[in-house]
């Protein structure tokens, strides 16, 4: 039975329940809901595998706050996302686990859908720390992170493989279903190597809190460039990353390697001014976040507008632009049930005015952004 009917648009999707049931023109004419896409180019909803907060809301010190997150990101067009809680005490860090677990268990249908907890630190390199609190940076240490699995509600963790230790916790991790990621890092290529040897898979944030790149020292930014089995997070706000490096990395990595991030913390959707992340105070303004001696700290870069950018930097084609912010990150999160259209897949949808802006947004077969009141039901 078809639940609700995407119509009109660049393409059909039929929907009953949260999976998507028959795409194109095998979709059925009629349902109980049908969302009126005319106009629009319909595309499945976007995945950011790291926000820090949005709304007011900072992650790692309000998690119990994540549901005010979860409702906006719809807006941006996400649909699937992982709460990303910073370097923290251990307590905090386990405080903070806990709470996003407990809502991923719990949570409305009227958001966006967690993909479990982004661990970013606190086993990170001291060079590399960025906004991160240093006295909450800390070596790898298994005992600490014994409990971190995806059972738990951890799906990532970012950390520095060349520190030691850190290539035994990458494998401990890989073998509890937790995705791990090169970040905050000084690592040389053999680290990267071994890392990836280890399963690490990912690297965060590409070429930002990472050792530069240069003729004879690749740094960690050249060594994930010059493999195959690494996706690597952009923050594509034209302040993280200039328009030409972005340029350089998409003609190295291609879609199916770059997956767009947003960094995003807690001033996302909201005016200038004074915001935190983490334990670290934030100035907000037209030269994004920074802390009081420069430092970028997170982005307020909505999801839609990194879209945008990719397109307008690279003159990448929207369906190239669409699986580095949906299908690509997917993949670094393992999960195969999101960010396709697709028989089978859950039934997450975007769709796009001609400006590419966001008309509405579908999470699992409930339309939860539908500001044009699109949606009609059959009487």
């Amino acid at each position: 039975m078809t639940t609700l009917l995407i119509a009109g648009g660049s393409i059909d999707v039929a929907i009953d329940g949260e999976t998507i049931t028959s795409v194109g023109s095998s979709a059925p004419s009629t349902a109980p809901s049908t969302l009126d896409a005319g106009g629009c180019t319909v595309l499945p909803g976007f995945v950011d595998v790291q926000v820090n907060g949005a709304t007011g809301v900072d992650l790692s010190t309000e998690p119990e706050r994540i549901g005010d997150v979860a409702t906006f990101l719809p807006r941006c067009g996400v649909t699937s996302f992982m709460p990303t809680v910073i370097s923290s005490t251990p307590a905090a860090t386990a405080h903070a686990i806990e709470a996003l677990a407990r809502w991923q268990r719990m949570a409305p249908a009227d958001g966006a859908r967690s993909l479990g907890v982004h661990l970013e630190g606190p086993f990170l390199n001291e060079h590399r720390i960025g906004a991160h609190p240093r006295s909450n940076i800390r070596p790898p240490s298994r005992a600490e992170a014994t409990s971190w699995s995806h059972d738990s509600g951890v799906a990532m963790v970012t950390l520095a493989p060349e520190l030691p230790g850190a290539i035994d916790l990458v494998a401990d991790l890989v073998a509890r279903g937790v995705v791990v990621c090169a970040g905050h890092t000084d690592a040389d290529a053999r680290a990267i190597a071994d890392g990836c040897s280890a399963g690490l898979s990912g690297a965060t944030h590409l070429f930002n809190a990472m050792g530069s790149l240069s003729a004879r020292h690749p740094g960690p930014s050249g060594a994930v460039l010059d493999r195959h089995d690494v996706i690597c997070g952009l923050i594509v706000d034209g302040l993280h990353v200039d328009p030409a490096m972005v340029r350089m990395a998409w003609r190295l990595l291609g879609p199916e390697r770059v997956a767009l991030v947003t960094d995003s913390m807690a001033a996302l959707g909201l005016p200038f001014g004074d915001y935190v992340i983490g334990e670290t105070p934030v100035s907000v303004g037209t030269d994004g976040a920074r802390t009081a001696d420069g430092t970028l700290a997170g982005s307020v870069l909505r999801f839609d507008d990194a879209v945008r950018n990719l397109i307008a930097f690279t003159n990448c084609s929207l369906a190239d632009a669409s699986t580095a912010a949906s299908a690509t990150p997917a993949t670094l999160a393992k999960r195969d049930d999101i960010g396709r259209l697709a028989p089978g897949s859950l039934a997450d949808v975007v769709l796009l005015d001609r400006d590419l802006q966001v008309v509405a947004t579908v999470v699992g077969g409930r339309v939860v952004f539908d500001p044009e009141g699109r949606v009609s039901w059959k009487s």
